[in-house]
């Protein structure tokens, strides 16, 4: 099935990137305009020592790696797990993104993750975004359980491009699953289950033929 516009929602940088990167490479190659929104660059979160703007202008890296183009990135700087009391807000801007882009296929976090911020863009998502297939990324550390239903088949290259874009988070690098081997590990796991090298897999939330 091939998908004219693509839309991503991250509700913090790198969750794109750690959650269907190699995905999104894999879109960019077969002709699919890609679209990237990240809700919050953690102006207000990040370490005393760090540039409040540290993460925009890692994200900015990692999305042109990715093949996005700088105009389909968009950047908002809402608090770190405070997503909850600003759900109305996060909605309507989610309506605009909608009229704005018209997306045939929305990538964004999946039902069983747990992190509030998560857990909001999902919930404003799917009201958002009812008239579009619905995908959830899976990120391991957020999930108790995950409905592999869907996958991404991956050639070497995307990989590694995710490999890549990652590493464009040299402040997040100290995290133990930004590494080679770990995103290698997980292609790996996921490919095996569908019976190919590499794979992403997703919860199919809604599906439009």
């Amino acid at each position: 099935m091939k998908f004219k516009r693509v839309l991503v929602l991250a509700p913090h940088t790198d969750d794109g990137e750690l959650g269907c990167g190699a995905s999104i490479a894999k879109f960019v190659s077969d002709g699919s305009e890609v679209f990237y929104v990240a809700f919050s660059i953690c102006t207000r979160s990040l370490p005393p020592h760090l540039d409040p703007y540290t993460l925009e202008k890692e994200v900015k890296k990692a999305t042109k790696v990715l093949g996005i183009k700088p105009e389909n990135l968009f950047l908002y700087d809402y608090d770190v797990r405070h997503f909850p009391t600003h759900r109305q807000e996060i909605l309507e801007e989610l309506v605009k993104l909608k009229k704005q882009i018209e997306p045939d296929l929305v990538l964004m976090p999946n039902s069983d993750d747990i992190h509030q911020d998560h857990k909001t863009i999902y919930e404003e998502g799917l009201r958002a975004f009812k008239a579009c297939t619905l995908m959830g990324y899976e990120l391991p550390w957020n999930n108790f359980a995950f409905q592999t239903n869907s996958f991404v088949i991956l050639e070497d290259q995307h990989l590694q491009v995710k490999k890549d874009a990652l590493k464009c988070y040299e402040s997040q690098l100290h995290r133990s699953y930004l590494n080679d081997t770990f995103i290698e590990s997980w292609a790996i796991t996921r490919g095996v289950q569908i019976g190919y090298k590499y794979a992403e897999a997703f919860q199919i939330i809604r599906l439009i033929i």
